[in-house]
């Protein structure tokens, strides 16, 4: 009797390879672990992690809002930053959460193609607004006289949708491909979310030029932005070390935050995608931290590390203590 093929038995058979229709209406997700008794910790700390940051990026963009010393370029970049982590909170946790009490964790092929262009559109548009963020303390601390009049109102808001439109252009480029590809029967992704190498590999078809393209696509979107962020913030060290002054030291407590930013996300990021195909087990929970745990970031590193914002939330709630008293 002939047993069932397995996808490398398919794929060097070249069974349904000419095809390019799915067979596959859905994917089943292996999740992080199938003891129950780790999943329910996963649940209790994933459900804090997740309501803390999308709760805490909201904080952030009521009280730039609702504060008049807060608007800045910097400030109106940070608040875009934090709307881009809470719809980068929401693409998978939530489903993730409800899955942990699921034995048979599926998504639907659309659900699947809707995960993968999320978060490439996601990640691609924080990267590029990671650089603008970068741009706008080089010129705040390299050419503090003429900050005003290049960092206009205009200029951020051209910043944000070139991050949006490089973000949904990088994810759309991945998509065309992908959604093309022939599914005839394997279709476990070993993961809590449809990770886009996972669910190329499951194609019956040799991925390899796809893999190359993956690796291509996503090596040069993050390997630029991290190199100019590297640029922008080696020359904004070195000018900063060169002044004396209280000012100095305030953008040096501001830069920190800038670069633990980027680091934490980069970091993850570019581990992916240099080895994007070749997974060990360590890489489902690295996957966790970039998904789940680095949206929030922003609310820990920017906001409790910065006195402005600090103050803004004190006046916010003080405010809000008056007007119940009243």
């Amino acid at each position: 009797m002939i047993g069932p093929l397995s996808r490398n038995d398919i794929k060097e058979s070249g069974f349904i390879a000419n095809t390019n229709e799915s067979v596959v209406s859905e994917f089943v997700l292996l999740g992080l672990s199938k003891s129950w008794e780790l999943q329910l910790f996963f649940f209790a700390i994933f459900s804090l992690v997740y309501v803390t940051s999308v709760l805490g990026n909201i904080m952030i963009i009521v009280i730039i809002s609702s504060d008049s010393h807060l608007n800045s370029p910097m400030y109106f970049l940070l608040s875009n930053l934090s709307f881009i982590d809470i719809c980068q909170s929401n693409f998978a946790t939530p489903k993730m959460l409800l899955d942990f009490f699921v034995e048979h964790k599926t998504i639907s092929f659309e659900g699947c193609m809707a995960q993968i262009f999320l978060l490439h559109s996601f990640v691609g548009s924080e990267m590029m607004l990671l650089v603008a963020m970068a741009y706008d303390r080089f010129i705040a601390i390299c050419k503090p006289l003429h900050y005003s009049t290049i960092m206009n109102r205009r200029l951020c808001i051209i910043f944000v949708f070139i991050s949006w439109s490089v973000g949904i252009l990088h994810s759309v480029s991945h998509l065309a491909f992908t959604v093309d590809l022939p599914f005839c029967g394997p279709n476990e992704v070993d993961s809590f979310f449809c990770d886009l190498p996972l669910v190329i590999e499951l194609a019956c078809m040799d991925t390899y030029e796809m893999e190359i393209m993956t690796l291509t696509n996503s090596g040069l979107i993050s390997l630029g932005c991290f190199l100019a962020l590297i640029i922008s913030y080696t020359i904004i060290l070195i000018t900063v070390r060169r002044r004396s002054s209280s000012r100095s030291s305030k953008a040096l407590s501001t830069l920190t935050a800038h670069i633990t930013v980027v680091i934490l996300f980069f970091g993850p990021c570019i581990y992916f995608y240099i080895w994007p195909f070749s997974r060990l087990s360590v890489d489902k929970f690295l996957s966790v931290f970039y998904t789940v745990c680095t949206p929030l970031l922003n609310p820990i590193i920017y906001s409790l590390r910065n006195e402005d914002v600090k103050s803004a939330m004190r006046k916010l709630r003080n405010r809000h203590v008056n007007s119940w008293k009243n």
